[in-house]
Order: C-alpha cells, then sequence, then structure tokens
C-alpha cells in the first residue's frame, strides 16, 4: 500500500537513507532539511529517479513557525501524511558536563527535545482520527545512547534523547485510539557524515570493533528498520522501542 510520509532531516544519513528507501517502495516523500538545500534537492531527485514524488521541505525543528510551515507544505504538496520520521537532530565535540557551555546545552536540548515534541504534535494534529486524520504511524530515532549514558563524550546528548524515548512511551498510549501508532528506534554507533562534522571520523570504526557484531552499523539497516515501522506489516507494533546497536 502507498502511503505519504515526512522525514526530518531527511537530507542526510539515516533520514536520507529512509527517504530513499520508502521512495523503492514507491511511497510519496518530504525530505525536511534546514540548511542545506542542495543535499535536500538530491534526495528529491534520486527518490523521483525511483519514480516517487517528493519535495524538499526547509525548516528548523526547534522553530514552532518553521514545524507548522513544514508540515502544511508537506500536505499542500503531497497530501495528507501516513507516517512522520522523527530524525533531524544535533550532538556535538566530546566533552564532560563540567566543561559543557549553556549554549551548546541549549542547541541540544532545542533541536533534539522540543524540536521532536512540536513536530510529533503537529503530526498528531493531522493523523488523529479525532481531527479527521487517517491514522500513521511515526517513528522517533531515539540513540542507545539513551541507555548507556555516554558518559565523558555527551551527557547532554544521551539526555536528549532519554527525553525522547519516554515521549515514545507516553505518546504511544496518548495516540493508540486516535489510530497513530508511536514507536522509537535506538541506533548504535552508525557509518554517517555526523562523526567527521563533530572532528572524530573515526569514531564509528574505533566504537564498531568494540561490539559483539565487531564493526559499526550503516544508515541503511536503520532505514530498514524504520520503513518497517511505518509500513502495515508492524501494524500491531505501538510503544516498543527497538535497539539496532550491534550488541552494543
Amino acid at each position: 500500500m502507498s502511503k505519504t510520509i515526512l522525514v526530518t532531516g531527511g537530507s542526510r544519513g539515516i533520514g536520507r537513507a529512509a527517504c530513499l528507501l520508502a521512495a523503492q517502495r514507491g511511497w510519496s516523500v518530504g525530505v525536511n532539511y534546514v540548511k542545506d538545500r542542495a543535499a535536500a534537492e538530491s534526495v528529491v531527485a534520486e527518490a523521483e529517479r525511483l519514480g516517487a514524488k517528493a519535495v524538499a521541505l526547509a525548516g528548523d525543528v526547534s522553530r514552532e513557525s518553521d514545524v507548522i510551515a513544514m508540515f502544511d507544505a508537506a500536505t499542500d504538496a503531497l497530501g495528507p501524511l501516513d507516517g512522520v520520521v522523527i530524525n533531524a537532530g544535533v550532538a556535538a565535540t566530546t566533552s564532560r558536563l563540567v566543561d559543557m557551555s549553556v549554549e551548546r546545552m541549549r542547541l541540544v536540548f532545542d533541536v533534539n527535545v522540543l524540536g521532536a515534541f512540536l513536530c510529533a504534535r503537529e503530526a498528531a494534529r493531522r493523523m488523529c482520527k479525532s481531527r479527521g486524520g487517517p491514522g500513521g504511524s511515526m517513528v522517533l530515532i531515539s540513540s542507545v545512547a539513551a541507555r548507556i549514558g555516554a558518559p565523558d563524550t555527551y551527557v547532554d546528548y544521551a539526555a536528549s534523547k532519554a527525553a525522547v524515548d519516554a515521549m515514545a512511551l507516553g505518546l504511544s498510549k496518548e495516540l493508540g485510539r486516535e489510530g497513530v501508532r508511536v514507536n522509537a528506534i535506538r541506533p548504535g554507533v552508525i557509518e554517517t557524515e555526523i562523526h567527521a562534522a563533530y572532528g572524530e571520523p573515526e569514531r564509528p570504526y574505533k566504537i564498531g570493533a568494540s561490539t559483539p557484531l565487531g564493526r559499526p552499523g550503516t544508515a541503511n539497516e536503520i532505514a530498514e528498520a524504520i520503513v518497517w515501522l511505518l509500513s502495515d506489516a508492524s501494524s500491531y507494533v505501538t510503544g516498543a522501542i527497538i535497539d539496532i546497536a550491534g550488541g552494543r
């Protein structure tokens, strides 16, 4: 069954992989980005090459007006949403809490927590059956850091993702009778460009080597789980928090 989905942070990494895997299924895809329009448009072009309908959608998820405009633009271009992937997030350079600035912490919480809540709220407003929506599926991208705490690395990021886990559990109960399923995925260390962006390009390989599977994961491996949770194949799955971390 064809679906219409919106992926926040869809221009790169896990978000990009999810957009393209959905496009392979013929689903319509909204590709959110905050700065790199060219990257988003390249995802749109590839999705269209695969035969899917796609649109690039600018928006900073930490800004309410941007989030509302993004959801409006997605539905105007693609129609009612069946699924939303709340993936946009930021991390920061390795640091202990005692050395973190308030500006860093505020950015992490504004994007990863407030941004996730704003996007989930707008998704619920559009998908809830009591509001005339079709029902649907929300997939929240958390992190294994929420479970291990990320000491001496980024406890602020870990805490922000723990908030995402709590939201997934609460919303799954709040929205179940509205026909909306809510689940979270906790990726482990994944091969994406985010590590290089924060000055540690070798990090996934160093940490990946210590996992039971002996390697980092790939964005496509996370995308497979995302698309499954969006699909009707997972129709009785809600309130789940799925670790995809190579056994870490």
